[in-house]
Order: C-alpha cells, then structure tokens, then sequence
C-alpha cells in the first residue's frame, strides 16, 4: 500500500514545535498584548499612580497614617495571593482562561471604588476603601503570575523589552491625557458628586476593554509542565528552588529592598501639596508630569533592556529614582516638582520594566510560575510595609525622615544588584 500521500512525520522536537507555534503567533500575540497593556495600564495607572488614591484617601480620612494604612491593604492581598495564583496555573498547559476570570475580578475592585464614593459617607467609604484595596491585591496576585507567565509563554526574551516599553509608552500616553481630564475636570468639576469616583470609573471601562483584547491571544501549549501539587508542598520546595540559583535569590533580595523604598511613594503628592498646595490642577499637573516621563522613557528603556539586559535597566532607573528623591526635599516651586516628578515617573518606570522582565530569566520554565510568584509575594510584603512605616515616619517626624530612609533602601538595593547578580541573559542553560 502506497502512503506517498500521507504527510511525513515532524522531525523537530517537541521543544522545536513549540517555539515554532510561539513564532508563527507571534505578530497575533504582540498585537493583543499590546492592546491590553495599553488600555489596561492606562486604567490602572490611574489607580495606582501616586497621585489620585493617596489624595482620595486623605479627603476621606484627613491623616497621613490612614492613608499609608489603606494603600498597605493592596499590597498585602497581593502576598498572600501570588503562591496560589502559581499553584493554580503551573500544572496546566493553557494558563489564559483562569488568568482572564482573575482579571476580571480585578477590574470589579476598581468599580467598587468608584462606587462607594459615590453611595457612601466619608467614613464609611474610608472602611469600604481599604476592603476593597485588600481584595484587589488579593486579584492582583494571582494576576501578576498569570500574566507574567502568559507573556513568557508568547513573547521571546529579546523582544520583551521593547513589546513592555511600547505598551507602557502608548498607555501612559492616553493616562496622561485621561489623569489631567481627571485633574481638571472630573475633580475640580466634581462630576457625578465626586470627582475621585469618576476617574475610577473611567478607569474601570479602559482595563475591562484591555482584558478583552487577550481573547485574541493564542497560546502556545508546552511540551512539559509540573505535575500537580499540593500548595503545601510547593512551600517546602522554596528554600530548595531559592538556594538553587543565587543569582536569582539575590535579585530576589534586591527587589524586596526596592520595594521597601516605596515607603515614600504615597507621601511624594503630600509633600507636594504642603509646599505648593493640593489642587486639582496641581494633581493632575503632577501626574502629567510622572507619566508623561514614564511614558517617553519607556521605549528607551525597552529597547536598552533588549540589548544591555534588565539587570543593566535595574541599575539605570534606581539610580535616577534615587537622584529624584533627593532633589524632592530641596525642592518649593511647582515648576521644579514637575521635573522631580517626571525623574520618579522615569526611574519607577524603568525599575517596574526591568524587574518584571527580569524575573522571567532565571532557571527553567517549568519553575517560572512559582520564581514569578514569590519574587512577587517578597515585593508585596514589603509593599505593604513600607506606607504603614512611612505614615507612622511622617507623623512623627516628617516627610523628609520618610525620604531619607527611602534612600537607604535604594542605596543597599543597587549595591545588591551591582555586586552579587549576574546577567542572567548570558548565563549558558537556561530555557527562556
């Protein structure tokens, strides 16, 4: 019996068919990658810039310590959360489906906020605030691996730089433009009765349509992937999984420490609004001013972290955050605060870019939900730390105490990063 025409049988490798389907999507991938990070950064930049939320929770609460104590809830969510979005994900070979139900859960906190500025008094809105920061963490956990993951999966390590800087340009173009709508008119106008409830609700609109953008991914499945564990079992691996590449655990320390040094992130608009007055038009000047930087700068970035390495951009932008933060306390015109907060918007960029990115390359894929995870975990216990110490530091002595400390947890980040990670790019074994 002839089989002249039968198909011959793949001589590539399952490794070697699966970076195939990654290149044959690639275009497809890039595209709705693009377009959820563009309308999805533009949306949560408005939540989470440090400038609209921390002020938002001064008008409720009047007291710098309830605000570093509402902002510290996200953060806490997002730790306790990380390790189960992991172990939700790394056993199945298609990660989107939970990864988009996670999102969604996401982008309900953020209408929540809208939602309870407008139907709730001033305190109870305060308490209504911090439950639903809390429950955004927890989402944004399990998030941040899933997507992260997601991202590794379709996008290759040399093209990951510029595909984050692209995205992150294009969005905080369109956040600039929404944050100084927000500024001037929905909360100078006071629009809908309050005009913090109608940023967040805008912004709830823009990440709901990035989200959908992900149906159009298609997602490579891989050859390999962890068996199913129990989740307590994956917590007595770390200590193994951590000692295994030092490279990795050191990194790991260094991003914990630059996490710590965001004590001072939602205190920069308080100090600005003593000296120069909190205004709308000063809000929405300031937060212009940080994502216009982040935005122009993010391309740079993307496409230094391609050729240099993230490691390289690690170093760059905590440098030139730490440079800001100095100026910061020497500063009393709103012409110099607008160029301090473009050097934060520019350095708090290049550090998220570089180490999201960076986690993705160190040891094997089949580990990288649970690397991504703790790494993550590590960055948000600090995170949640860090606005309590800096409400209680202020409070008590000042915002420049706040600052000062900041720069020491920077200064010991960068010497971490400097003397004890290598480029993991160049490291032989890896699987990216």
């Amino acid at each position: 019996m002839s089989d002249a025409g039968a198909s011959a049988p793949s001589t590539l490798s399952d490794e070697d068919q699966y970076r195939e389907m990654v290149e044959k999507n690639l275009l497809r991938n890039y595209l709705a990658n693009l377009v959820h990070g563009l309308l999805g950064q533009t949306g949560f930049r408005l939540v989470q810039a440090p400038t609209f939320l921390p002020a938002y929770v001064f008008t409720l609460s009047g007291s710098e310590l309830l605000v570093g104590l509402a902002l510290a809830a996200q953060p806490v969510g997002a730790a306790l959360s990380s390790l189960v979005g992991a172990s939700l994900i790394e056993h199945r070979k298609r990660v989107l489906p939970v990864g988009f139900a996670v999102g969604m859960m996401m982008r309900v906190q953020v209408l929540g906020l809208a939602l309870s500025g407008l139907f709730l008094p001033p305190q109870q809105a305060f308490w209504a605030v911090c439950v639903i920061l809390l429950l955004f963490g927890l989402f944004q956990g399990m998030q941040g691996v899933m997507f992260n993951f997601l991202m590794s999966k379709v996008i290759p390590v040399d093209r990951r730089g510029r595909l984050t800087g692209l995205r992150n340009f294009l969005a905080g173009i369109t956040a600039s433009f929404v944050a100084y709508v927000g500024g001037r008119h929905f909360i100078e106008a006071n629009t809908l009765g309050n005009g913090y409830s109608a940023t967040f609700l805008t912004a709830f609109i823009m990440t709901s349509l990035g989200l959908l953008a992900l149906l159009a991914v298609r997602e490579p499945e891989p050859p390999t992937v962890r068996p199913k564990t129990r989740l307590r079992h994956r917590f007595a691996e770390l200590p193994e999984l951590l000692r295994g590449d030092p490279d990795f655990t050191n990194f790991f320390l260094a991003r914990a420490l630059t996490a710590l040094g965001m004590i001072a992130v939602p205190f920069y608009i308080l100090y600005a609004g003593q000296v120069v007055g909190l205004s709308g038009t000063n809000i929405g000047l300031l937060t212009i001013a940080f994502m216009l930087a982040q935005t122009t700068t993010n391309l740079a970035w993307g496409t230094i972290a391609d050729r240099k390495g993230n490691r390289f951009v690690f170093i760059l932008s905590v440098a030139l955050w730490m440079l800001a933060t100095a100026t910061l306390m020497m500063t009393h015109s709103i012409m110099v605060f607008l160029a301090v907060f473009a050097c934060l918007g520019a350095g708090l960029g290049g550090y998220q870019i570089a180490s999201q990115n960076l986690v993705l390359e160190f040891g094997s894929r089949d580990d990288l939900p649970m690397r991504i995870a703790i790494s993550n975990s590590a960055t948000s216990v600090m995170m949640a730390v860090s606005p309590i110490l800096g409400g209680l530091l202020s409070e008590q002595f000042s915002f420049i105490t706040v600052f000062m400390v900041t720069l020491v947890f920077q200064a010991g980040s960068l010497v971490m990063i400097v003397l004890r990670v290598r480029e993991p790019r160049f490291r032989r074994g890896k699987i990216h």
